[in-house]
């Protein structure tokens, strides 16, 4: 896997690469990483990156040449818009992304894009939430770590992702640590945490999770649950249809 990231501003991307987990699969080759500064293909006298908006208004938009010489530059690969307007990125996203050699992810910068630029070079426009930032450099961090994380050899245990938050269009259950008691002054360890899961029965302790999971996921996010719900009804009444 190769990630391909345009910014203007390439720093703010560097660092989080330098620590930890996605450092480690880095130096592994796991994935490969190019950071790319949008600006020196400006073709405009000195390096300018930004024109004002065709109609006028506020701000300011990036320069549609600059962004296209970056792209024309690079290998062939599933490029990658960034933008509030772009469809909410999920997990179910980032398993099928992982599944790609080259990914070139493009951050956005003050007004964002050029239109034709979208039309003419995104495969695919991806938003990461209802809100809006200074840049596009935070979404392609979400993008790739998401992605990295689920290349095997990525984490230590490829346990780890299953049963995760969004696996199965649930939410994870809870989740408690098996520490030490240091109880020496008030703490949040004094909770006692769902007793079920320290009594050795792990098919009792599955079921109560998946439990919890639906609680959860009907709590923070009604859509998912509904979405979750429909699956389940969907697939119970497919096989029905299919056993007559």
């Amino acid at each position: 896997m190769r990630f391909s990231v345009l910014s203007l501003f390439p720093n703010l991307l560097s660092f989080y690469f330098e620590d930890s987990i996605l450092k480690r699969a880095l130096a592994q080759g796991i994935f490969s990483l190019d950071l790319i500064d949008m600006r020196p293909f400006s073709p405009h006298k000195f390096k300018r990156a930004d024109f004002p908006l065709v109609g006028g208004g506020a701000g300011q938009i990036l320069d549609p040449y600059m962004v296209e010489n970056a792209l024309e530059s690079l290998e062939k690969g599933h490029v990658l818009f960034l933008s509030p307007v772009g469809k909410p990125y999920t997990q179910q996203d980032a398993k099928r992304l992982s599944t790609y050699e080259h990914l070139i992810l493009v951050c956005g910068r003050y007004d964002g894009f050029d239109e034709r630029l979208i039309e003419t070079h995104a495969d695919e426009v991806f938003s990461v939430g209802d809100f809006v930032l200074t840049g596009g450099e935070l979404p392609a961090l979400c993008v790739c770590d998401s992605v990295a994380r689920l290349l095997k050899g990525t984490l230590g245990n490829a346990g780890s992702l299953d049963n995760e938050s969004f696996s199965h269009h649930l939410l994870e259950a809870p989740n408690f640590a098996n520490t030490y008691n240091l109880a020496k002054k008030p703490s949040c360890t004094q909770l006692a945490p769902t007793s079920a899961y320290s009594k050795g029965n792990h098919a009792r302790i599955e079921g109560i999770m998946h439990d919890l999971s639906i609680q959860r996921t009907k709590y923070f996010r009604p859509p998912l649950y509904c979405l979750d719900r429909s699956l389940q009804k969907f697939c119970q009444n497919n096989k029905k249809g299919s056993s007559k």
